[in-house]
């Protein structure tokens, strides 16, 4: 996997089965992350709509204490591939239980393909 710097392109907000919003923000999935960053993650495939805007096909929601190890050999790698995946969406949240939460609030709502 090549490494780019960790430019964000852009923000998201997704929804958990709570109502509860996050607001992540959108990198490549190539991107380089700092150590000890814990966040909940979504990894997207990002596409063009015809009106011009963007829209995400949501495939896995993860969470980790190293945002900058946690790409390396994912055990969903394969899956993130077969799904296009192309993007890295990020919430930075230190407290583990705290993301915890999030990720099952939105694998509840998403039921991405990946987290089966």
């Amino acid at each position: 996997m090549t490494t780019r710097s960790s430019a964000k392109i852009g923000t998201v907000t997704f929804t958990g089965k709570s109502g509860n919003t996050y607001e992540f923000g959108i990198y490549l999935i190539d991107t380089s992350f700092k150590k000890n960053y814990g966040a909940v993650y979504f990894i997207t495939r990002r596409y063009k709509k015809t009106d011009g805007g963007h829209s995400h096909k949501e495939i896995y929601v993860g969470q980790t204490s190293d945002l900058s190890e946690r790409f390396d050999d994912h055990h969903k790698w394969d899956c993130f591939v077969k799904n296009g995946a192309n993007c890295a969406c990020i919430y930075g949240e230190g407290n583990e239980l705290v993301r915890l939460r999030i990720e099952q609030d939105l694998i509840k709502n998403y039921d991405p393909p990946c987290n089966g």
